[in-house]
């Protein structure tokens, strides 16, 4: 068994493991664990009450975070060349097509988010070997190939995010940084865990939020209470 370094030892001194955190609480508690000399992300892990191997009971969807992420979303946007000023004022990093199509081919991820429009589907289709992987397929249903390409470029740039349950039933991701005060962090959860129970498929039976769990990158987990939330 490995030696609890004494950070660890600190961080569980100020952890109930029996105990079932308000939002409010957990928030507190993951920061004051959080002993990281870099500003380390808040994540959330949400079991459901669900199949993921049935179509009938697949979760996933996106929402915008009031608070954002606090990362900073590299964006690349391939479109035409009539697109591409909207693009670039809205705020896309990266903006272009063949070239850009290229350098994916060749093995170039380094992107958060790609956001393209159906008439080059065609071409960006072909990038599903590179791109379906690392999560980085532009799909209607996130928002990320549309013609509006300045709205997505904005919503992603101010905290949008796409979510989708695992093999395991399980949704994970970020939803904000320690430096964040608490109560932007209670209201980013509660918005994220709002918009999964608002997705809950008809077929999904029993108790459908099973777990939540809140931490930072360093931090253990720390338990919320689901009614709180759902209530």
């Amino acid at each position: 068994m490995s030696k609890l370094t004494k950070n660890r030892k600190l961080a569980l001194e100020k952890l109930d493991k029996d105990k079932l955190y308000t939002l409010g609480e957990a928030a507190e508690v993951v920061k004051e664990m959080t002993t990281t000399k870099f500003d380390a992300s808040v994540d959330i892990d949400v079991r459901l009450g669900v199949d993921p191997r049935k179509a009938n009971q697949m979760v996933r969807g996106v929402v915008t975070l009031p608070h954002g992420t606090g990362k900073e979303i590299r964006v690349l946007v391939l479109c035409t060349p009539d697109k591409e000023d909207e693009a670039r004022e809205a705020g896309a990093d990266y903006v272009g097509l063949d070239e850009y199509i290229g350098k994916i081919e060749q093995g170039w991820t380094d992107i958060d988010v790609i956001i393209t429009m159906p008439p080059v589907m065609a071409k960006v289709g072909k990038l599903g070997r590179v791109l379906g992987p690392r999560g980085l397929m532009p799909n209607p249903k996130s928002g990320t190939v549309t013609m509006e390409i300045g709205k997505a470029v904005k919503d992603v740039k101010m905290g949008k995010i796409d979510f989708k349950v695992d093999k395991y039933g399980i949704i994970h991701t970020s939803v904000g940084k320690v430096s964040f005060p608490a109560e932007r962090l209670a209201e980013n959860v509660r918005e994220f865990i709002q918009t999964i129970i608002k997705l809950k498929p008809t077929a999904a039976k029993g108790t459908y939020i099973k777990s939540i769990y809140l931490s930072s990158t360093m931090s253990p987990g720390v338990k919320i209470d689901p009614k709180a939330i759902e209530e």
